[in-house]
């Protein structure tokens, strides 16, 4: 399909709620296929419309299995454990700070044929779930951080959880 523009902060569309997709057509499966190819560009983890000036409830975020999961009008219906790390986002490239997200995340969400069931992820799919939805409702995750991270306390962090920062890969 094709590549979109992302949108970074300071674009006033990122500060605005998502109206609910009530039309599950072609418009709607393009924008899905659009965010799909435009998170595989970034090499992102998750992409909600807004990141590309769409104010619709869509969002597509990579399971454990980095297979792309689409969400319309989703919400979270369950949340239980507490995980802190660097979060980033590509509406904020190059920054990242330290967010407390829940370490296990269930959603209801529709696909693309208005079709409801439910996904459910751990660790950096719950992060990633609750980070996309945010977006949904006008957020960032620059509201939940107290400083960005400088270059030295991320590769500390990882440092500490056992990432080899060099060669990218867990000691």
């Amino acid at each position: 399909m094709a590549i979109r523009k992302i949108v970074t902060m300071g674009d006033e569309v990122l500060n605005k709620k998502c109206r609910p997709v009530t039309d599950f057509n072609q418009r709607l499966h393009d924008l899905l296929d659009d965010l799909k190819d435009t998170l595989a560009e970034a090499q992102g983890v998750g992409l909600a419309a807004p990141q590309v000036g769409i104010l619709r409830r869509a969002v597509v975020v990579l399971d454990e299995e980095d297979h792309p999961i689409e969400l319309v009008n989703p919400e979270i219906i369950f949340q239980e454990g507490e995980q802190t790390g660097p979060e980033g986002c590509l509406s904020v490239p190059g920054k990242f700070g330290m967010v407390t997200r829940p370490d296990h995340v269930r959603v209801r969400a529709q696909d693309r044929f208005g079709n409801w069931f439910e996904a459910e992820g751990t660790e950096l799919t719950a992060r990633c779930f609750c980070h996309e939805l945010e977006h949904l409702d006008g957020h960032l995750y620059v509201e939940h951080i107290d400083h960005f991270l400088t270059e030295e306390e991320l590769a500390e962090y990882y440092r500490q959880q056992g990432y080899d920062i060099e060669e990218g890969q867990e000691d």
